[in-house]
């Protein structure tokens, strides 16, 4: 089993390059530091630093190990802080995490007997891999597919909208329906995102699927396009508010049956009588009702 103590001396050489500035930084001899390092290279058969005059630099095998080295220190970490109760880490995909979820965290720091929370916000994958790798608590995503271990339910279902600049000539109308939408070219939505995954449920065996024209990348680079007249495109209703609000897109929203994202919160269920998980849950699928 590697020794966690020598892994953070070895990540800390890595990340200073050198051995005198990671011992000032970790608080330890030189030599302790130098034996650390020593141990674990003969616990691997492998040499992890090659020692110059000014600086040291990392071996192929310390490349490799690096990144599991992180993971375990995180890990370890978390596992102390879950215990603890002393530090809530709360996931996000990009669109809840910047749109939706922001004020539900004030709102929970603001209980007073909540933890120190910290908010990661990445795509969905990444998201998803960082809740399956132990490094969150919770996240809160747009898609999730269902893994042993861990507990899903519904948050909110958020309606999707047709954004057009308001110089468009769809944008005095009051909806949009699926047959509309289904020649339509649109900016993002590219099949593998949330949008993409959503437009092929939404319209299976319905007439024709619409194209997409540009992959963007993000909510936010979606919208400058629009905005420039270059396209149409679907999002969610709560990432385009302000722009709405200050007429500078137009939101259409999709004749019945509709088309919305079912959002999920996710958490492991081994975390399920966790306080800390447990409260921020229950208030969030609260704020929703």
């Amino acid at each position: 089993m590697l020794n966690l103590v020598w892994l953070k001396s070895f990540v800390e050489v890595i990340d200073q390059k050198g051995f005198r500035p990671a011992a000032n930084q970790l608080g330890i001899a030189q030599p302790t530091l130098s034996q650390h390092i020593q141990k674990l290279e003969e616990q691997l058969g492998v040499l992890l630093v090659q020692r110059g005059r000014s600086r040291c630099e990392p071996t192929r095998a310390a490349l490799t190990l690096l990144p599991f080295a992180r993971s375990m220190l995180r890990l370890d970490e978390r596992a102390r802080e879950s215990v603890m109760n002393t530090r809530l880490r709360i996931g996000a995909s990009s669109n809840i995490g910047i749109y939706m979820l922001q004020p539900q965290v004030r709102a929970y720091k603001d209980l007073g007997n909540s933890p120190e929370v910290d908010l990661v916000i990445d795509s969905n994958p990444a998201i998803a891999q960082q809740l399956s790798n132990g490094e969150l608590d919770v996240a809160v995503m747009e898609w999730w597919n269902e893994t042993p271990g861990f507990h899903a339910q519904p948050w909110r279902n958020e309606p999707v909208v047709l954004i057009v600049p308001p110089d468009h000539p769809w944008a005095t109308r009051a909806d949009i329906d699926r047959d509309a939408l289904s020649g339509m070219s649109l900016i993002g939505g590219e099949p593998g995102t949330g949008t993409g995954r959503l437009l092929a449920a939404f319209f299976g065996d319905h007439g024709a699927f619409p194209t997409v024209s540009m992959q963007l990348g993000s909510t936010e680079a979606v919208k400058q396009a629009v905005k420039a007249g270059l396209g149409a495109s679907l999002v969610l209703a709560s990432c385009v508010k302000e722009e709405v609000q200050a007429g500078t897109l137009v939101a259409i929203p999709v004749r019945e049956p509709g088309l919305a994202k079912e959002l999920m919160v996710i958490y492991p269920g081994n975390l399920a009588g966790h306080p800390p998980v447990s409260s921020f849950v229950g208030q969030l699928c609260a704020s929703a009702e």
